[in-house]
């Protein structure tokens, strides 16, 4: 055999200002995900996550508790190792960014860059966010505050977090060099960025626009990396935080033997909300240090509450060690994967999270490993029958072994481009198909007649069979129930590769366990439902919903409206999503209607027809557009056409326009 290929990825690096949530440890678990599956497949692989752990909210961070910006981090990388430890994350190196090696070596790449004149030094002034560790121009801007001359005083960043305004001497690199070459690659590499929709979202939104030269150091704070021949400034976030990549591999020290082993990495996994910075700045950096980029950067969706990203002041923060000590790791990790669809939001919901278990898990998978396990027991002694001495005895034989055929080439296409919902989809169709194969052939009713011993024992080597398919199928996702459905097969789980997987390599003479317990136990959905409520910081949510049901009561008061109140409980109930407009057309035949195809972060586009066509004679115009919808309406059909929501609009004298919101703001947010 050969030398093994190698996989290198990445997730990014957390900022340690806070404990992380279920939603910072989807992209973690997403690679880890990966790496298994590749370890799997016999390459070798290295697989890196860490901490960003300098600037400015840091050491506010610091001050504020009355302990210093390193022992603080100390403390924070460590209950992040724990985290991952919970969630049996197999990354191979975790890089703190306060690392000596790695401070070193971003001493050294600074200066090489600015020995080679893409770093100089100037005057900054503009607008700054503490929280995000950005400088933003008053036209980038999402608010702006102004006094009564005009003058702007403040704002907020496209995050929502404030921004104060900072004069100072800094270094600035020069990305606008780098820009054709950039775009270059972008068209030589069209898989560089993935999903596409996020390239034309850099092109048209940063790249196109002008990239202006970045702000790479501060000097109003100390917390970070000094730069050597100019001590009293610090190397802002990107150069030090994205270069943690290549430096974790030994880049910038004496010994670089990993970084020329793995170095470009296949997969560089980010959240939708630092994709930027991940492929701009990062491919420029690189270019300008003359190294190669990249294979891949995946800007994955966000998993989402119902209103909207978790956060505190909402009260809707879910912790993963409550959820992995209450149901499991498996549940969670399976849970992650499957209900956030490639490149689209998912979102979160307790009673999801506890119907999963009990349909998915508990009932598919469970239940057919019970039945497969007693049944065996029950007809046969205990002992797998030979799957060789036992085919094709009946007519549903063939078709499940060619359904597991094509469930395991699906399987390994949706893995390999990152679809890992697509792939559990896949893997429960089979799961579904096996529990369709018991009825279908009804062992029950074989085994009353001596005479159809055979079929019996086609049908209890299928059924083991496929269970080892699944099994196997499932190892890069869950870490524990594969090895207990191996365990009550009588299998071990040893050299359980995927990168060839055949259903008729059952072993011979195995006996399955006597007694198992169920791998995943019922639940009591109300009872877990309002357990995972009760671990969410519950009392904040209450006082935002009556705040907003105030507010809301006030507005209406002050507007003396003539429609008839309702209750805010009634008003609740109304969804409000952001969707982007993706094309517009006539309907056939109706001319006030247009037929509108959009992006509501669900899973597939939803249609809506509006009849506002004597207002937009050019529809197209609306094509990219962020609009509200009424989410929750019961579809219906108009002119022959269904309609799955309404389009928020505003009617002002004979005129009729659709409200807009900023493109920044993700597809399916919601309204609140």
């Amino acid at each position: 055999m050969g030398e093994k290929k190698t996989f290198y990825i990445t997730t990014p690096i957390y900022y340690p200002s806070g404990k992380l949530h279920i939603g910072n440890s989807y992209t973690t678990i997403a690679c880890d995900v990966m790496a298994r599956y590749k370890r799997l497949q016999n390459f070798d692989v290295f697989f890196l996550t860490g901490t960003d752990e300098h600037g400015l909210k840091i050491e506010q961070k610091a001050e504020e508790l009355g302990t210093t910006p390193k022992a603080y981090v100390d403390k924070m990388a460590a209950g992040i190792k724990k985290l991952w430890k919970l969630l049996e994350i197999s990354n191979d190196k975790f890089i703190r960014t306060t690392d000596d090696y790695h401070e070193k070596a971003i001493q050294k790449i600074f200066q090489a860059l600015l020995d080679k004149g893409d770093i100089y030094l100037g005057e900054y002034e503009g607008w700054y966010s503490v929280s995000d560790e950005e400088y933003f121009t008053e036209s980038q801007l999402a608010e702006v505050y102004r006094d009564e001359q005009g003058n702007i005083t403040g704002g907020k960043a496209p995050s929502g977090h404030e921004v104060e305004l900072v004069k100072e001497e800094c270094y600035f690199f020069k990305m606008s060099k780098y820009a054709d070459k950039l775009v270059k690659y972008y068209d030589e590499h069209p898989d560089f960025i993935v999903p596409s929709s996020r390239k034309h979202e850099m092109l048209n939104n940063f790249i196109k626009p002008g990239l202006e030269d970045l702000a790479i150091t501060r000097t109003t704070f100390n917390w970070g990396v000094k730069v050597p021949s100019n001590p009293k400034h610090v190397v802002y976030v990107w150069i030090d935080a994205l270069c943690n990549y290549i430096t974790a591999l030994g880049y910038g020290t004496k010994n670089e033997d990993l970084f020329k082993k793995y170095w470009p990495a296949d997969i560089q996994m980010v959240g939708k909300e630092i994709v930027r910075f991940h492929t701009i700045y990062w491919p420029i950096i690189l270019m300008a240090l003359d190294l190669p980029l990249p294979k891949h950067v995946i800007g994955h969706g966000w998993l989402l509450m119902k209103d909207g990203k978790m956060s505190k002041s909402k009260g809707n923060v879910v912790y993963p060690e409550m959820l992995v000590e209450r149901y499991g790791l498996d549940a969670l990790r399976y849970y992650l994967m499957r209900v956030v669809p490639f490149g689209n939001d998912g979102v979160f919901t307790p009673e999801d999270f506890v119907e999963r278990i009990n349909y998915d898990l508990a009932n598919d998978l469970g239940n057919l490993l019970n039945r497969t396990v007693a049944m065996i027991n029950k007809y046969n002694g205990g002992v797998v029958p030979s799957l060789g001495e036992n085919k094709n005895h009946l007519e549903f034989d063939a078709e499940l072994e060619t359904k597991a055929a094509e469930i395991v080439e699906v399987y390994k296409k949706e893995m390999d481009s990152v679809h890992f919902s697509n792939a559990l989809d896949a893997i429960w169709q089979f799961v579904s198909r096996t529990n369709k194969y018991i009825d279908q052939t009804e062992p029950w009713i074989l085994a009353k007649d001596a005479e159809k011993k055979a079929e019996l024992d086609s049908v209890l080597a299928h059924l083991a069979a496929s269970l080892r398919v699944i099994a196997i199928l499932l190892q890069p996702v869950m870490t524990h129930a594969p090895k207990e459905i191996f365990k009550q097969l009588g299998l071990s789980a040893d050299n359980m590769n995927i990168e060839k997987v055949e259903f008729n390599d059952f072993p011979e003479d195995v006996q399955v366990i006597a007694k198992a317990k169920p791998i995943f136990p019922r639940l009591d959905v109300e009872e877990e439902v309002e357990y995972i409520k009760s671990k969410m910081t519950k009392n904040d949510k209450v006082k935002g919903r009556k705040a907003l049901a105030e507010a809301k009561q006030s507005n209406s008061a002050s507007l003396n409206l003539t429609k008839k109140e309702i209750r805010f409980d009634k008003f609740e109930k109304v969804e409000l999503k952001v969707a982007e407009v993706l094309q517009v057309e006539h309907v056939k035949g109706a001319d006030k209607l247009l037929k509108f195809r959009l992006d509501a972060g669900d899973k597939g586009d939803r249609q809506i027809l509006s009849g506002i066509a004597e207002w937009y004679p050019e529809p197209e115009t609306l094509v990219g557009k962020k609009v509200i919808i009424v989410a929750n309406l019961q579809p219906r059909k108009m002119r022959g056409e269904l309609s799955q929501g309404m389009l928020l609009s505003a009617e002002y004298g004979d005129k009729v326009k659709l409200i807009t919101v900023d493109n920044f703001i993700p597809n399916g947010s919601l309204i609140s």
